[in-house]
């Protein structure tokens, strides 16, 4: 049955064709075959008048019944009906024994195994696993419901956008698995949302599922160390390049699927951004704290964020304002600064140079700067701290290594050892590789004194990136400049090569560790595409190129409104899902 809010008294067939022409164009779930009956939903004060329903019949329409509200009258046969409750227009399902109305879901088939496990509501606040497949190899279904029955409002903003989770946020009745089948099997359906989850659930947005994770948030090889989940896959160019991570399953869902709007993701030193740069999409990594991060399975909690996926710069815009309320900074306009940093970016006489120059020049033009060309390893050589090593990378870098392996081996695997052992008889539970790898070592090289250190060595470069670095804060503008740097060149990263097991965490500095460093946003933006000669089918295909934009903590709302603006001004795009990231 289809249920029908008429916008005035008097209801026509010419009005049917319209609205059913607006349904079709707005949602993906609404069929011809949910008109086998209509309900005229009366929401007007007057008297209204509905048309014959056989007229209604005769413009082509299926429909065998025409409910209507009381306060509907027609020539024709019509029954007189109520519902329960301020029902939404849209398609149902109608029990004729009962006469109660159910939502009507569409199932999609996770071909690209995005989803770790897909979810409905509990109808309670809470979610109940989804267990349903659908025809494809190791393929499971995810329902979405109808776009039609969600109405944007003030308190609403996200309203009906589909929202992916990154399977190590907790969400009410369901498992969290950190992407280790161990991990899901000994714990529980947790009892509560992780609250950075609930606001967006608050401001609209409606979950579908959680998503695939490198295990624990940490970094692995799609064929070397994938080995308790098998890893999504990334759809740009011939669908076997590595998909990045460890938010792998967000970002290859927003780049596969028309049907997702948004998907969670966390960024420790490089999570959201590394799999938005290879997937071509838009991705965020916001300042420390913009969200609490409690109920979310922890790699650092001094770095640990979360961040959005999107395909085009309002979407990403519209979510973080409805996100980040708490952290806003004001400003009255954008910086009169651009910051580039000389250290990354190609020649422009390469394809992947003259696409990231192209929009370089667009943000210039947009902000009426020129570009002040910038080397921060220089900088911090000629302004570093007293007492504080005059090379950067002596100062960072074993930095990241040890606060994030040191951490999570501490308040995440210890304790899951202990409870593993408990309900096993004393044994152990299998860990891939790469936090593997990670934990030991962390544990080889100072332990809880080496954490200390690098907590010191963070603190050290982030004082000095707001005083004497390129995020300094500015009243007018919030930051004082936008720093940017290239994220993905266009690189393959064929995810059927065997490395070898992975020796250490990640080490030494590079412009991506500003933001974890200093504890800015970066969000990583597509620019363009860029050819080469696939082995795999053989043919040319087409990977993404994506460059980061960086300001001062704090200024992830500014940060956002410029990328809106940049996409109104056609400096950036929207981006498509599939092999290619533009039509």
């Amino acid at each position: 049955m289809t249920v029908v809010r008429p916008r005035k008294a008097n209801f026509t067939w010419q009005d049917m064709h319209e609205t059913v022409s607006r349904f079709i164009a707005e949602d993906d779930v609404f069929q011809h075959g949910f008109l086998k009956a209509i309900f005229l939903y009366h929401t007007t004060d007057n008297q209204g008048y509905v048309e014959s329903p056989f007229k209604l019949s005769a413009y082509g329409n299926i429909n065998e019944v025409v409910f209507a509200s009381p306060g509907y009258h027609s020539r024709g046969p019509i029954v007189q009906a109520s519902l329960d409750g301020d029902v939404p227009e849209g398609p149902y399902f109608l029990a004729v024994g009962t006469g109660a109305l159910y939502q009507a879901f569409r199932l999609y088939p996770d071909h690209q195994l995005a989803f770790t496990e897909a979810a409905v509501s509990d109808g309670d606040g809470g979610f109940r696993p989804l267990p349903a497949v659908t025809e494809g190899a190791m393929t499971k279904a995810v329902a979405v419901p109808s776009r039609l029955y969600f109405t944007l409002s003030p308190d609403k903003p996200l309203a009906g956008l589909r929202l992916g989770i990154k399977d190590i946020f907790d969400l009410a009745g369901l498992r969290t698995s950190g992407g280790n089948r161990a991990f899901y099997n000994l714990y529980p359906p947790r009892n509560t949302t992780a609250p950075a989850i609930q606001r967006l659930i608050d401001a609209g947005a409606i979950v579908v599922g959680k998503m695939g994770t490198v295990q624990f948030a940490n970094g692995d090889n799609p064929t070397a160390d994938w080995v308790d989940f098998h890893c999504p896959f990334n759809p740009r160019g011939d669908g076997y390049q590595s998909p990045g991570g460890s938010s792998s399953g967000p970002a290859s869902g927003i780049a596969s699927y028309e049907w997702l709007d948004i998907a969670v993701g966390s960024d420790t030193g490089g999570s959201m951004r590394n799999p938005a740069g290879l997937q071509g999409i838009y991705g965020n990594r916001p300042s420390t704290g913009a969200v609490t991060m409690e109920g979310v399975l922890p790699l650092c909690d001094v770095l640990d964020t979360a961040g959005v996926f999107a395909r085009d710069a309002g979407t990403l815009s519209t979510v973080l304002h409805a996100w980040y309320q708490d952290s806003e900074r004001a400003y009255k306009g954008y910086p009169r600064r651009l910051f580039y940093s000389n250290t990354s970016f190609p020649d422009n006489t390469t394809e992947a140079g003259a696409l990231l120059e192209e929009v370089v020049s667009g943000i210039e033009g947009f902000l009426r700067v020129r570009r002040e060309v910038v080397d921060t390893p220089s900088r911090w050589e000629e302004t570093h701290p007293s007492g504080a090593p005059s090379n950067i990378t002596e100062l960072l870098n074993t930095t990241y290594a040890l606060l994030t392996s040191v951490h999570q081996y501490k308040n995440l695997a210890l304790p899951f050892f202990t409870d593993y052992a408990a309900e096993h008889d004393g044994r152990h539970p299998y860990i891939n590789p790469g936090p593997r790898v990670r934990w030991a070592w962390g544990q080889e090289n100072g332990g809880d004194t080496g954490y200390e250190m690098a907590l010191r060595n963070k603190t050290i470069f982030k004082d000095w990136w707001e005083s004497q670095g390129y995020g300094v804060h500015n009243e007018d503008t919030c930051s004082e400049g936008i720093y940017i740097y290239p994220y993905s060149t266009g690189k393959t990263h064929y995810r059927d090569v065997y490395t070898s097991a992975p020796p250490e965490p990640p080490m030494g500095f590079k412009d991506g560790r500003i933001a974890t460093m200093a504890g800015v946003p970066d969000v990583v933006v597509p620019v363009g595409e860029v050819s080469y000669a696939s082995t795999v089918s053989l043919r040319t295909e087409y990977m993404p190129v994506t460059m980061s934009l960086v300001a001062a903590r704090g200024c992830d709302l500014m940060l956002a409104s410029l990328g809106r603006n940049l996409e109104k001004a056609g400096i950036l795009k929207a981006v498509g899902t599939g092999s290619r990231m533009y039509d």
